[in-house]
C-alpha cells in the first residue's frame, strides 16, 4: 500500500465531504451553514492541492486544476462569510448566504470531478 496514496484519496475525499456537509440545507438559510465547517473545507482542500503539485502527469494537472478551482470557489465563499460578518451592518443575510452557499456548490462540483478522476485512476490502475 503506498501511503502517499492514502494521504492523497484521504484529503481529496476529505474535502469534498466537508464541502458537502456545509452546502446541504436551505441556500439561504443562515442557521443551516457552520462557518466552522467552511473554514474545515477550505482547508482540506488546501492541502489537498499541495499533495497534488508533485504529479507530473496529464491526470496530474487535470487533479490539480479542479483543486485549484474548488480553493478559488471556498476562498470567495469564507470572503463573502467574513465581509458579511465583520463588515456589513445586517451581518450575514440570506442573500449573503445563498453567495457563500453558491460558491461552496461550485466548490464541491470541482470536489466531485477530483474524486471521480482519483477512482477511475485506480480503475485504470487495475486494469
Amino acid at each position: 500500500m503506498n501511503l502517499e496514496k492514502v494521504v492523497f484519496g484521504f484529503f481529496i475525499t476529505l474535502a469534498a465531504a466537508l464541502n458537502f456537509g456545509f452546502w446541504t440545507g436551505p441556500i439561504d438559510n443562515v442557521m443551516v451553514h457552520n462557518g466552522a465547517e467552511l473554514a474545515a473545507a477550505l482547508v482540506a482542500s488546501l492541502v489537498a492541492t499541495v499533495l497534488k503539485f508533485g504529479d507530473r502527469t496529464q491526470l496530474g494537472a487535470v487533479h490539480l486544476a479542479t483543486s485549484l478551482v474548488a480553493d478559488l470557489q471556498l476562498v470567495v465563499a469564507a470572503i463573502v462569510w467574513v465581509w458579511a460578518h465583520e463588515m456589513t451592518s445586517d451581518g450575514m443575510t440570506p442573500a449573503h448566504m445563498s453567495i457563500v452557499v453558491s460558491m461552496s456548490g461550485g466548490a464541491l462540483l470541482a470536489n466531485f470531478i477530483s474524486v471521480v478522476l482519483m477512482v477511475s485512476e485506480i480503475v485504470q490502475v487495475r486494469r
